[in-house]
């Protein structure tokens, strides 16, 4: 590796994106506007840098080819690079998060994480705040050859979201089965699922009648509010995993990098009682999410519970973010065959409808 001038391989060992994310963080919380927020945006960002810092710096490439980095910023990391500071203590609102690079790195050396994958189970179009259509996101899918999505728009409570309604699940199942028709028709082994994102309230219960999800083929649901609490947070996750039609409890702690901490909860009970029930625990791989992270996940693997992945993606590009939650399940050592995402579309169906 080359290195900058008077700098040795040693030196750079303990630079790396994790650590430049670190500080621009704690640079953005000490910053005022508007420079604060172009620090946050770029600590944000360097979640899904492709390539590390130092591997642009030794091979004298700019680091503005880097995603919210300008020439400003483009200084000061090239200050931390070269006189790195102390080490920082992740501060709890980011800790627990994989980065690109080191989730591209594991999955190389583990390549059956990549290959036995067979589908994406959270996804939104144009029907809620996506940007895609449903043909659009299936075909992207297709290209990565999967043999199943779910989409999950975010259902009518989640009006901020543009949330559907019944009368839209019908009328978006329609697309679904023409975009399904379609693929039939190019002779590919690959099928959209009709699905939904609850808003679960603060009770554990969904916003979509029971008739309607009855006619769908798995159904996921999340926590959208009350999600700054303090106190324990175990009995509403509790009485969400007693819903009869729910099969995924999606993002479960609420966390959102550099913004939010997420809820607190009695995991062990949780996962405990998701084994009990049937029903799945999510990895949501947006990169501002990832949740469950793999300390929560450990908990997951050891009480036996079905673990679903889910991109959360709300553009086609978006499939990549698959990639952090199969490190995450890779690094938990989450056996496959009890993520859904790796089963077959035909038993992943029974076992959606059995459990409902």
């Amino acid at each position: 590796m080359a290195v900058r001038p008077g700098k040795t391989v040693a030196h750079f060992l303990m630079v790396n994106n994790r650590m430049l994310a670190e500080l621009l963080a704690a640079e953005g919380a000490k910053a005022k506007p508007p420079l604060s927020r172009a620090f946050k945006r770029a600590s944000r960002a360097a979640i899904l840098w492709p390539e590390e810092a130092l591997q642009l710096v030794s091979a004298k490439r700019s680091l503005t080819e880097l995603s919210g980095v300008g020439p400003f910023l483009e200084k000061q990391l090239l200050r931390w690079i070269d006189y790195p500071p102390p080490i920082l203590e992740t501060t709890p609102v980011r800790k627990n998060f994989l980065f690109l690079t080191e989730a591209k790195k594991l999955l190389s050396e583990n390549p059956t994480w990549h290959t036995r994958l067979k589908g994406d189970l959270q996804m939104h179009t144009r029907w809620s705040d996506g940007t895609g259509t449903v043909l659009e996101m299936g075909k992207a899918a297709a290209e990565r050859n999967y043999e199943f999505i779910a989409i999950t728009d975010h259902a009518k409570a989640l009006k901020i979201a543009g949330g559907i309604d019944e009368h839209d699940l019908a009328m978006q199942a329609r697309e679904i089965d023409s975009a399904n028709d379609q693929f039939s028709s190019e002779g590919r082994h690959f099928r959209v699922l009709r699905s939904v994102e609850l808003n679960l309230d603060l009770k554990g219960q969904g916003d979509i009648a029971p008739e309607a999800l009855k006619k769908l083929d798995i159904v996921l649901g999340a926590f959208h509010s009350s999600l700054r609490k303090n106190e324990d947070q175990t009995e509403r996750y509790l009485a969400a995993l007693k819903q009869p039609h729910l099969n995924i409890l999606g993002h479960p702690r609420g966390r959102i990098y550099n913004f939010r901490l997420g809820l607190s909860a009695d995991w062990k009970r949780i996962c405990d009682a998701a084994a009990a029930e049937d029903k799945a625990l999510e990895i949501d791989c947006y990169p501002d999410r990832q949740d469950l992270d793999v300390e929560t996940l450990t908990i997951a693997r050891r009480a036996g519970v079905k673990i679903s992945i889910g991109t959360d993606s709300h553009h086609p590009w978006q499939l990549v973010f698959i990639e952090l939650g199969l490190a995450a399940a890779l690094l938990s050592k989450i056996p496959q065959e009890r993520i859904l995402n790796f089963w077959s579309r035909e038993n992943l169906s029974r076992w959606a409808s059995k459990a409902r």
